[in-house]
């Protein structure tokens, strides 16, 4: 039987986009839901595919997929289980050693964890980031810079110097001007 167009690329993004797609809400901390929540992202982008944007399959599912997620934890937690004597914290706590940052990290809002989990986990950039957060591309930068700008401030709130960011000796990101003069 031949498939069509639409059933086509279906196919094209669920063999391109399902792996990372679980992955992502695993390290959101779904568990053992992260299965079924990408399965139903899957779903809702077949029912909407004319709504997804080519070329931006992925930022789009990972949208869908916080979505989800959301609603499934406030399920959750309207109904809170008797037998877990244990609170599960974020996911990213369990990645971060450092007490100081841990500390840092929860002082940001869930935006602007999202803005930086999706940059440095998931490794969007700025299109894909303004895609994946339905904003535009110069939200999506503003987004992005006001999130590392508060992450540093809760860092130094924690009595700690901001670490260099990686190829600089300053802890800042060269200028567009300094990198292209070799000022940098």
């Amino acid at each position: 039987m031949q498939r069509t167009q639409r059933e086509e690329r279906l196919v094209v993004m669920v063999d391109a986009h399902a792996a990372p797609l679980r992955r992502y809400l695993l390290r959101r901390g779904a568990g053992d839901d992260a299965e079924d929540l990408a399965a139903e992202a899957l779903l809702i982008a077949w029912r909407r595919l004319d709504e997804v944007p080519r070329g931006a399959e992925l930022p789009w599912l990972y949208r869908t997929a916080w979505n989800l997620l959301a609603n499934h934890r406030r399920r959750l937690r309207a109904v809170p289980d008797p037998d877990v004597d244990v609170a599960v914290g974020d996911f990213a706590d369990g990645l971060i050693d450092d007490l100081a940052l841990r500390a840092a990290w929860r002082g940001l809002s869930e935006r602007d964890r999202e803005v930086l989990r999706l940059v440095a986990w998931e490794g969007l950039d700025g299109p894909a980031l303004a895609a994946a957060l339905g904003i535009g591309t110069g939200g999506a930068g503003a987004a992005l810079s006001r999130a590392r700008a508060r992450l540093a401030a809760a860092w130094a709130e924690e009595g700690r110097e901001s670490p260099a960011a990686p190829g600089t000796e300053t802890g800042r990101r060269a200028t567009p001007t300094e990198a292209d003069d070799g000022r940098a």
